[in-house]
């Protein structure tokens, strides 16, 4: 049963109603004793004209042979000829309904012009299509929002007979569902209310729940709503259209996917934002969570040897899930997580996951969708779409949208593993060579250029390096590998590396030189155990390479150098003096047999010190003494910044741009910390000493306004002052330095490190240094000829 029935149709009054058509009453004689106005417009007689003679004037007394079929509503009447006053002839339709105990008045003949009775009955006919073949739901609620009246399709939204849900509310009918459309009422009861009120009609609204015909899925109709009133303009009610999109809806959405996926898939050559990218993309317009896991040698560049499930070794590298309610009713949107735990995923035997990996295709369990990421032949990983519980499973079109993202997103991973590959083969050289960042520091101001004579892959023997130390000084080197090219930038990379190394242990120049010595020796002896090449020939890099290695301190302003068969330095001072020191040059690294000296000088600030390779200065047709003229020269001009001055330096000593040897320059200018920057206390090594530093440090901090660092540091000068009290004898100096960083050190004549240990529960001590390593940034031991320095860091507060 449709919600279209007889008994509503004839709520729907026909041109043969006696309030609309033309009306005559008749008496047992057929004579005419009453004629209506509408009579008088239809067949032209005045009621003077007609009342008293018979029915015969005006209409034929046979009816019209049945050529003309009368609708349903009015079956049983009669079409008849009627003649107008006039003279003409017109067909009409005629219905007699008699009238019992009404006197002389027998019976009443209504007729109607059958244009206006066809007309009626193709209206009728529109109606009863548009109640029972309209795609479109059609709704009528009254005033107060209940349901009046329905077609067919609203029924057969609902899945129940009309008779079922009459008088019911639309939101009862679609509980919990809400309109999406931004800018206006969510929900049906509140969109009709503001009809009612205000007469404007909603048009294109969409609504999104779940009909009671399919409570499982979601659907989403386009609706809209107008008010309804009569002639006089009084309310009626409200009625709805509304059509179901929803299918048009996951077409525009699969689509709208692919186009996400075609702009952000594949725009970075990094397996890892690659895939972020698709997580991104599936969640939540596809899928509730989506993962994706990589075989492991995917991310190192390779392709994997196998995809036996039983062999392949896969790690979770992205996901993503949809947004989740908070207890408070809010939602937040869960961003695509990278994941860093690199452990292996493991699938159970029979999972979606491993009956794809065994298969080599797409696996489709309930709720789960498993894809291949291939390339070629082989399988990179897997991507797991996973919809919630109470989700619609993937359909046909989707599955075949999956298959396209996942294989998009495998196109692209193939891609960013083969870069990988090339560039971790590049950054493992490029590590190794000069530094890309020079690091940010108070001691100098600095810059430098670098000259390889292998143009061809842009690496050379030559480097050097600008390297932090602890309490604000820096670390100086430059060094030259003998040969040109890749053998020479690896070991150079190797040499600086681990001169690094030795600096952040802040050894002297001569300790850290004779190190390196050492090493470079020991790493001779070992490489010439090894043919090294197919036909058994070795050649050694590594030995002959020289080094200079100078640290600067812009507190006290003194530079200490020492060099291994390098050249030495140029120092410019401020008034534009020119020398190079008489540095003793000590033997090229791994030579051995000859100690390393160094060198203390006070440089004035504003100081000019350059350390540059023999590249730079030697050539065969120049000798050494001249290109060092023509150096000191250049950098004489007092007036020149350090980018100038080593332009210059390079256009006059290498005019063409070209040179037979690697070149490295580095032209720092010294700076000089202010006296306001540092404080500086000489305590006596007993316990008193302890509160009288943590006083002295908390009076600084707050003329510093460092407030904020005071608890933290007094726990740092308590505990570092403790220990030298304890352990060290003589004098304790203590200094402040706010650079960068804020520096603490504590200096004392003992030589013995402290360490970091655990103890136990019972123990009574033993936990002051790890705590002070909690509350710092950094922290470290320093050697001095007079004893050690314990110094930390800490980062300075962040302003909002």
């Amino acid at each position: 049963m449709t919600a279209w029935n007889a008994e509503q149709s004839a709520d729907f009054r026909g041109p043969l109603d006696v309030t609309r058509a033309a009306t005559a009453v008749i008496d047992a004689q057929d004579t005419v004793i009453g004629w209506s106005p509408a009579a008088e417009r239809l067949l032209g007689y005045r009621p003077h004209e007609i009342v008293g003679r018979s029915v015969a004037t005006f209409l034929w007394s046979e009816p019209t042979p049945a050529v003309f079929p009368l609708p349903a509503e009015v079956r049983g009447n009669e079409i008849r000829i009627a003649r107008h006053r006039d003279g003409h002839e017109l067909i009409v339709a005629t219905a007699v309904c008699p009238l019992p105990g009404a006197g002389t008045a027998e019976r009443i003949l209504v007729a109607t012009e059958l244009n206006d009775l066809r007309l009626w009955e193709s209206q009728l006919a529109l109606l009863h299509g548009l109640a029972t073949q309209s795609p479109v739901g059609l709704a009528i609620y009254d005033t107060a929002l209940r349901l009046t009246w329905c077609n067919a399709a609203y029924e057969q939204e609902i899945g129940q007979p009309f008779a079922e849900f009459r008088g019911r509310r639309a939101d009862d009918l679609y509980s919990g569902g809400k309109f999406v459309t931004k800018g206006h009422p969510s929900t049906l009861d509140a969109v009709m209310h503001q009809v009612l009120d205000t007469g404007k009609p909603f048009l294109d609204l969409h609504f999104q729940g779940r009909p009671p015909s399919d409570p499982e899925t979601d659907h989403l109709w386009t609706c809209a709503y107008y008010r309804l009133q009569d002639a006089d303009g009084n309310v009626l009610g409200v009625c709805e259209d509304a059509f179901d999109i929803t299918d048009r809806y996951r077409a525009q959405r699969r689509l709208a996917l692919l186009v996400e996926a075609g702009r952000g898939i594949g725009t970075a050559l990094d397996v890892m934002a690659t895939a972020e990218k698709i997580t991104e993309v599936a969640v939540p317009e596809f899928a509730a969570a989506v993962t994706v896991d990589l075989s492991r040698v995917v991310l190192e560049g390779e392709v994997p040897a196998t995809s036996d499930p039983a062999v392949i070794s896969l790690i979770r590298v992205a996901s993503h899930t949809a947004e989740e309610s908070d207890q408070d009713g809010t939602h937040r949107q869960q961003p695509p997580t990278r994941v860093a735990s690199q452990s292996p995923v493991r699938y159970p035997p029979g999972s979606p996951q491993d009956r794809s990996l065994s298969s080599g295709g797409l696996v489709l369990d309930d709720t789960v969708l498993v894809v291949p990421l291939r390339a070629g032949n082989s399988a990179l990983g897997l991507v797991t779409f996973i919809r919630g519980a109470g989700s619609a499973v993937f359909d046909s079109d989707e599955l075949a949208l999956a298959d396209e993202l996942v294989a998009r997103t495998a196109v692209s991973i193939d891609n960013a593993r083969r870069f990988t590959r090339e560039r971790t083969a590049a950054l493992a050289l490029q590590r190794q060579l000069l530094p890309q960042h020079v690091p940010e520091q108070s001691a100098v101001d600095l810059a430098y250029r670098y000259l390889p004579t292998d143009d061809v892959t842009g690496v050379g023997g030559d480097w050097f390096d600008v390297i932090p130390l602890s309490g604000t000084r820096v670390g100086l080197v430059v060094g030259d590998v003998v040969g040109h090219g890749l053998q020479a930038a690896a070991t150079m990379g190797r040499l600086r590396t681990t001169v690094r190394a030795f600096a952040q242990l802040d050894l002297e120049p001569v300790e850290l030189l004779s190190r390196l010595d050492d090493l470079v020796g020991q790493s001779a002896e070992e490489q010439r155990g090894d043919p090294g090449a197919s036909d058994g020939t070795y050649t050694d890099v590594t030995t002959g390479a020289t080094c200079l290695y100078a640290t600067y301190d812009p507190v006290s302003r003194r530079c200490v150098m020492a060099r291994a068969g390098h050249l030495p330095p140029a120092i410019v001072d401020p008034d534009g003096r020119l020398s190079f020191p008489d540095l003793p040059a000590g033997p090229p690294l791994g030579l051995g047999g000859l100690p390393f000296e160094s060198m203390e000088i006070e440089l004035p600030v504003g100081s000019l010190l350059a350390l540059f390779t023999d590249g730079l200065v030697e050539s065969r047709d120049r000798d050494i003494d001249h290109g060092l003229d023509t150096l000191g020269r250049v950098l004489s001009d007092r007036h020149a910044t350090l980018e100038e001055l080593c332009d210059r330096a390079v256009a006059e000593l290498l005019p063409d741009g070209t040179t037979a040897d690697d070149t490295a320059l580095l032209l720092v200018r010294t700076r000089e910390l202010d006296t306001s920057q540092v404080s500086e206390w000489e305590l006596p090594a007993e316990p008193a000493a302890v509160g009288r530093a943590r006083d002295l440090a908390i009076e600084q901090l707050n003329q510093w306004g460092l407030d904020e660092l005071s608890f933290a540091t007094e726990l740092v000068v308590s505990e570092l002052v403790t220990n030298a009290v304890r352990y060290a004898d003589g004098p304790i100096q203590v200094r402040l330095i706010r650079d960068r960083t804020l520096l603490c050190e504590v200096a004392d004549t003992g030589h013995t490190s402290p360490h970091l240990r655990h103890s136990g529960e019972e123990d009574e001590g033993g936990r002051g240094l790890f705590i002070v390593a909690q509350l710092v940034q950094r922290w470290g031991t320093r050697y001095t000829r007079s004893g050690k320095t314990i110094w930390t860091e800490q980062a300075f507060p962040t302003t909002g």
